[in-house]
């Protein structure tokens, strides 16, 4: 008498628990790129109740407590504002810089900002956090 086997070994991956494995992959990565912050310059904005998005190539001029000015995280000197951002706006249509200003600092600090941008025919935005 012969006996067979009904059923036969047959080889399986099981694959249910990959999908556990890349959902929680996503949400990793999707909150670590929401934390990473492209702005180096640790600054303290002020508050604004409307805010504006800019769609154009950004050039950020930022001011930190100490009147340090940064374009686009390069360091420079105030007497040399004007010729760098000359330089750096010479071959835009549209001129615009997003202009980063710590809140401690005075008005008038801001106003020197704006008035060298109205020198040099750039419009100026200031960024403020909501």
């Amino acid at each position: 008498m012969k006996f067979r086997r009904k059923n036969k070994f047959v080889a399986e991956v099981a694959t249910s628990s990959l999908n556990d494995i890349m959902f929680f992959l996503l949400l990793f990565f999707l909150i670590i790129s929401t934390v990473a912050n492209p702005n180096v310059i640790k600054l303290m904005l002020p508050k604004a109740s409307s805010s504006q998005q800019l769609s154009k190539k950004q050039v950020t001029l930022s001011v930190d407590a100490e009147k340090r000015y940064f374009i686009d995280k390069t360091p420079v000197s105030p007497e040399n504002l004007e010729m760098e951002l000359q330089a750096v706006m010479k071959d835009v249509a549209e001129p615009t810089i997003v202009v980063r200003v710590d809140k401690t600092l005075a008005v008038q600090d801001l106003v020197d900002i704006l008035q060298t941008g109205a020198k040099l025919n750039i419009r100026m935005v200031m960024a403020t956090s909501k």
